[in-house]
């Protein structure tokens, strides 16, 4: 009698779902993990792999087939992103899926100042309507991204003020998947804020990163036209200009300054501090 895997994992080429994903295996849980290209699929011991995307609902319906828990990652950011997550919630649904572990944010709300934080709540609420038992893991913004915040000439520039942010490290996320998804049961119907350790303002961030990286890191406060202004260069639209400047507009409110225990609580080790991340991938 063939076994189905009972988890599906999206993003295993990424950073979060890949670590879940090696976890999980490691573990000898049998995986499905859904990729939008097979060859880049990691080959892992009881991992089957199917092929779509989250916007193609009839390839989605069949790589969830006979599937009970489903993490699903967040997608990439992109401006239909909603619509694709809404997309693949209903081929969840429609293939039978009974549980969705989601990757949303810290604080999402419908007037979260972070304007991506809006999707993962209209996601959520997309979820918790679809009527499958979920659980969800609001990430703090990343500790892994701190570091590349500051330019060639050592400045992190942003209109943070001094808002205090208590970033998470994806390593740390990815091992509070893996818990829950060992017992999805014990965790329906939550919400866990995933947070670091300690919250740190962007002149104590750069305070650390000289401390640890051999070079001056220093924080300018912009203000929200010289955000905008020091972004043109990129040619990005501007839904993703409003994401870059809304993360530190988030910050500044406050929104983001949240430090909890969750990530120790559900996994028995405290999270990393940005000392730690920084020493560890030295």
């Amino acid at each position: 009698m063939t076994r189905h895997p009972s988890i599906a994992v999206t993003g295993a080429t990424g950073n979060v779902g890949g670590l879940v994903a090696r976890a999980l295996s490691e573990a000898g849980t049998a995986l499905r993990l859904v990729v939008r290209s097979r060859g880049r699929a990691p080959v892992l011991p009881g991992a089957a792999v199917a092929e779509t995307s989250y916007g193609d609902h009839d390839a989605a319906v069949a790589a969830l087939a006979d599937v009970d828990t489903l993490f699903m990652v967040s997608a990439s950011e992109s401006e239909d992103r909603l619509d694709q997550h809404r997309t693949f919630v209903d081929a969840a649904v429609r293939a039978g899926v009974q549980h969705i572990v989601y990757t949303s944010f810290l604080n999402a709300a419908p007037d979260a100042t972070f304007t991506l934080a809006r999707d993962h709540w209209a996601t959520e609420e997309h979820i918790r309507a679809s009527g499958v038992q979920f659980t969800f893991l609001r990430d703090s913004f990343y500790v892994d991204f701190l570091p590349s915040l500051a330019g060639t000439d050592g400045v992190i520039r942003g209109p943070a003020g001094d808002g205090a942010v208590g970033a998470v490290a994806r390593a740390d996320v990815a091992r509070v998947a893996t818990a829950v998804l060992a017992d999805p049961a014990s965790h329906r119907g939550e919400t866990y804020d995933l947070t670091g350790r300690e919250s740190l303002t962007f002149n104590e961030v750069a305070r650390i990163l000289t401390e640890t990286s051999g070079r001056t890191v220093t924080f300018h406060n912009e203000t929200i036209d010289e955000a905008y202004e020091s972004r043109k260069s990129y040619g990005a639209p501007d839904w993703q200009v409003d994401a870059w400047v809304s993360t530190y507009t988030a910050i500044a409110a406050g929104e983001l300054a949240a430090v909890t225990d969750n990530v120790e609580t559900i996994t028995g080790r405290p999270p990393m501090t940005l000392r730690d991340f920084i020493v560890g991938s030295a």
